[in-house]
C-alpha cells in the first residue's frame, strides 16, 4: 500500500454547480478547496449535520452513529485517501476501546457522519494538488451570484435582518428556510442559512 500524506481539513460548504451538487473540503489554512460531487440526499444530510438541524426520524447517517454508540464504538476520524478515474475514496477510522477499525466508505457518507460527530477530517495532499480549486475563485462566483440576486429583487434568506430579541423563533424560522432551500437544491443559500443557525 502506498504511503499517503494526509493533511487536516474541514467541510467548508455545500454548493450547487453546473456539474451537480458538491461538498467542498478545504485543508486547514489552505487557499484551495476540493469539490467532491455528491447526490441531493447526501448534500441535504451534510447540510443538516453541519447546521445541527433536528430531524423527526433518524436519517441513514444518524442510524449508523446510533448503532456505533450502542456498540460502544465511535468515529475517530475521516480520511479522504485517493482519487482514481474521477472517483474519490475515503475511510472511517472507528475506535472501540483500544482497537482501531478502518472501514471503506464513500466520501459523501464519511462527511455526512463527520458533520454530525464533529470528528477530524483529513485529505491526501495529492488530492488537493490534483483536484483543488482556488478559494477566491469560488467566493468570487458566489459574490457575483449574490449581486445578481439583489439586482433582480429576488429575496433571499441572507438579506433579512436577524432577530436578536427572539433567538428561538429566529432559529425555527431559519431551520424551515434551510429545509426549503435544500428542497429547491439551492445549496449556496442553504449554506448561508446554516452559517446563521450556527451563529445563533
Amino acid at each position: 500500500m502506498k504511503n499517503i500524506m494526509l493533511v487536516e481539513a474541514e467541510i467548508w460548504t455545500v454548493a450547487r454547480t453546473d456539474k451537480g451538487n458538491a461538498v467542498l473540503v478545504k485543508p486547514v489554512g489552505s487557499d484551495r478547496a476540493v469539490p467532491i460531487f455528491i447526490g441531493q440526499l447526501e448534500a441535504q444530510s451534510i447540510l443538516f449535520g453541519l447546521a445541527g438541524v433536528p430531524v423527526p426520524r433518524p436519517m441513514t447517517h444518524d442510524l449508523f452513529i446510533s448503532l456505533l454508540e450502542k456498540s460502544n464504538m465511535s468515529v475517530e476520524r475521516v480520511e479522504i485517501t485517493d482519487l482514481k478515474d474521477r472517483t474519490f475514496y475515503s475511510r472511517l477510522v472507528i475506535k472501540q476501546g483500544l482497537k482501531r477499525i478502518v472501514v471503506d466508505s464513500r466520501p459523501s457518507d464519511s462527511l455526512g457522519i463527520a458533520s454530525r460527530v464533529h470528528c477530524p477530517v483529513y485529505i491526501a495532499e495529492s488530492i488537493v494538488d490534483d483536484a483543488g480549486v482556488a478559494v477566491h475563485l469560488i467566493t468570487e462566483d458566489a459574490s457575483a451570484e449574490n449581486t445578481a440576486t439583489m439586482e433582480t429583487g429576488e429575496a433571499g434568506e441572507h438579506q433579512e435582518p436577524p432577530s436578536e430579541q427572539q433567538p428561538v423563533d429566529e432559529r425555527t424560522r431559519l431551520e424551515a428556510a434551510l429545509q426549503r432551500a435544500v428542497d429547491q437544491e439551492d445549496y449556496e443559500e442553504a449554506a448561508r442559512i446554516r452559517d446563521r443557525i450556527q451563529e445563533l
